[in-house]
């Protein structure tokens, strides 16, 4: 398996090449040359299968350069050290399932594809005697899991941007205390959207990535969607052991990367009837699927704040899919995005884009409400994000399906959100509980390329 990038500048490279740059140096991300084809004879067969192993028959099919044994031995670590047996559960509630993805060190999904990520880092540096710098931007998840993903790991600095003061507390503190060596926090006085671009821009600059070995852990990497295929085809076959109804997927997204995990599965054989792309006000993929309005707007900050994002950076990998592989068009929609703000579709791509996906925008008036009913008629609680997504689903998908619905954090993460919802704070989990009161270090400075720049060089050792 090799893989090319969305701006066709490159040649194909094996999977570990892939892994360690990141974003593709013609700009572009990284793709497979194509997809693993599951017949669902193989799927069937695969009920029953612990969350490693079932991650080990997925993930192999598009890593043919680690042997088998290294491959599985890197998964096995990746997931030994989740809070419950299962990894990514699956709970019944009220006519809907819950894909419990926030069971790891950070209590967020990112845990699933970072602590992978983290490994096959360590693995690739120490086999070719190599180090290397991550570079990337959060907008409250990503940051902490990456962080908790590399920290101490022999080889790898991590320099970490995000959104000053448009966190929640408790994402600030999962990355802020952290004070290893080799972890280094900044807080931008801007947006997501600032944070992201200058990460591109540091990775667009060939020689400086090259002079101080960048490495990506943003969704711009390709592991990172690659283990987030595994937990759909999980899930999928837990909620279809009784019968044959049909899946749908509810995914409360900003950045487009969880998603279009879900467009992979759905790719390679997984028979899902549809995706659900579920958003807070920052909705431009909605107004695209939906209006085929692909046009950016200014950020707004709400009570899901990993969902503030305008630019979805995932999205390349879905256009270049869109436009049958052509990376000229490719290239074409972003030099028009960049020149008029905005990209125009034909209502051809339309009609295929809403073969491929649904949505919904869920206001914050909207999630609140959802926490405080859900809580009251299920006894269950949603943090703010996995409300947006529950809200779209019970509104727009089919009663008589099996509506799974991504629980993307544990709602102790969004505590003031909680407790305006249900008039009581969140219960706080140990490793949250265990945050107050530690030092913490974090550099805060403007949304300044050339400052970042300068951190970054002087602190990579």
């Amino acid at each position: 398996m090799r893989y090319i990038s969305t701006r066709g500048g490159i040649q194909a490279i094996p999977f570990k090449d892939a892994v360690m740059m990141g974003l593709a140096t013609d700009g572009g991300l990284l793709l497979p040359e194509s997809y693993p084809a599951i017949t669902p004879e193989e799927i069937s067969s695969w009920r029953g299968l612990s969350y490693p192993e079932l991650a080990f028959r997925i993930i192999s099919r598009f890593v043919t350069d680690i042997p088998a044994d290294d491959l599985r031995a890197l998964i096995d670590r990746s997931y030994a050290g989740f809070d419950h047996p299962e990894v990514t559960p699956v709970v019944h509630k009220d006519g809907v399932w819950i894909l419990e993805l926030f069971h790891g060190v950070t209590l967020a999904f990112k845990d699933v594809a970072l602590q992978f990520l983290g490994n096959l880092f360590e693995y690739i540096l120490a086999e070719r005697g190599e180090r290397l710098n991550i570079v990337g931007a959060t907008s409250g998840d990503t940051g902490s899991a990456a962080i908790h993903g590399v920290r101490g790991k022999k080889g790898i600095n991590i320099f970490i941007l995000h959104p000053h003061g448009k966190t929640s507390p408790v994402q600030a503190l999962q990355m802020t205390t952290v004070t290893d060596v080799n972890v280094h926090n900044i807080a931008i006085r801007g947006t997501f959207d600032d944070c992201q671009d200058m990460v591109k821009a540091l990775f667009n600059d060939l020689e400086f990535k090259e002079k101080y070995s960048l490495g990506a852990v943003n969704s711009i990497n390709w592991a990172r969607v690659l283990a987030q295929v595994v937990y759909y085809f999980y899930a999928w076959l837990r909620v279809t052991e009784g019968g044959g109804q049909q899946v749908y997927f509810s995914v409360p997204t900003g950045n487009f990367g969880d998603i279009f995990a879900g467009y992979v599965a759905r790719r390679m054989g997984l028979p899902i009837a549809r995706l659900l792309l579920a958003t807070n006000e920052n909705n431009i993929l909605t107004r695209f699927i939906n209006d085929g309005d692909y046009s950016l707007a200014k950020v707004v900050s709400t009570v899901s704040p990993s969902m503030d994002i305008q630019l979805a950076s995932n999205f390349e990998r879905y256009l270049f899919h869109l436009y049958s592989g052509d990376p000229a068009r490719v290239r074409g929609a972003f030099a028009e995005l960049r020149e008029k703000g905005r990209i125009a579709f034909s209502a051809a791509e339309m009609e295929q884009v809403r073969r491929d996906f649904c949505s919904q925008t869920v206001d914050q008036a909207q999630t609140i409400e959802t926490i405080g009913k859900f809580h009251k008629e299920t006894g269950y609680l949603l943090d703010p994000h996995t409300a947006v997504g529950v809200r779209a689903a019970l509104e727009l998908l089919p009663a008589d399906a099996a509506r799974v619905c991504l629980a993307t954090a544990h709602p102790a993460k969004f505590g003031e959100a909680v407790e305006r919802a249900i008039g009581a704070p969140a219960p706080v989990p140990p490793a949250v509980a265990a945050l107050e009161g530690l030092p913490t270090r974090c550099e805060v400075m403007e949304a300044d390329l050339e400052r970042v720049r300068e951190f970054v060089v002087s602190n990579v050792g």
